[in-house]
């Protein structure tokens, strides 16, 4: 991986926003990492699969998914570019997925195992302060989205969605965006006026 090609400036702008890191520090992060290429509509990681893996998102969008016991298909998260995505608790704890993960648009990642994750915060103090200072902030946004979808109506979810995701929004059907926010598509037609895919 050449990391002076524009697809490695984003991504060390990525770890700039949490890490200040030296062109020699970030030519040794990148040779943890590994390119993978996900067609539209393959799927990443299925229910029971082992998850090895977590990927950060260079280009297209991804999907995860739950299926409760009712048969009901949840929407969990969308990955967009700037995005990680994995089954975090099967990550961290190598424990089988409970989620499925799809490619909505022909998709490229970098992608990194458990065990490459361990080596280069070791090798690298930097990248285990990246690591942390991330989490905290996915967790945070985590709680706030939480209690937005629990306490909130459509429109105010819907607001949550548009300023975390203003432009790629955009992006989703109307399908896909009105199983994320709980609501049935016709909701979502008539009383938000989205304009989205159909």
């Amino acid at each position: 991986m050449d990391p002076s090609t524009t697809q490695y400036k984003t991504f060390r702008k990525h770890l700039g926003q949490f890490v200040s890191i030296t062109d020699e520090d970030f030519a040794r992060v990148l040779g943890y990492f590994k390119i993978k290429k996900l067609k539209k509509n393959r799927v990443l990681i299925r229910v029971g699969d082992l998850v090895t893996h977590t990927f950060w998102v260079q280009k297209g969008m991804l999907m995860s998914t739950y299926v409760d016991k009712n048969g009901k298909d949840h929407v969990i998260q969308f990955a967009f570019e700037d995005c990680w995505v994995t089954d975090q608790n099967a990550f961290y704890n190598k424990e089988k997925s409970m989620f499925t993960i799809v490619a909505l648009e022909d998709s490229e990642m970098l992608s990194i195992s458990f065990d490459d994750r361990e080596r280069v915060c070791a090798d690298i103090h930097k990248m285990e302060t990246f690591f942390r200072r991330k989490a905290n902030d996915s967790f945070a946004k985590q709680q706030k989205r939480l209690l937005t979808y629990l306490t909130a109506d459509a429109r105010t979810r819907l607001d949550l969605v548009l300023s975390e995701y203003p432009s790629q929004v955009k992006r989703l059907s109307k399908k896909v965006l009105a199983a994320y926010l709980g609501v049935s598509r016709e909701t979502l037609s008539r009383p938000l006026k989205l304009k989205v895919k159909s």
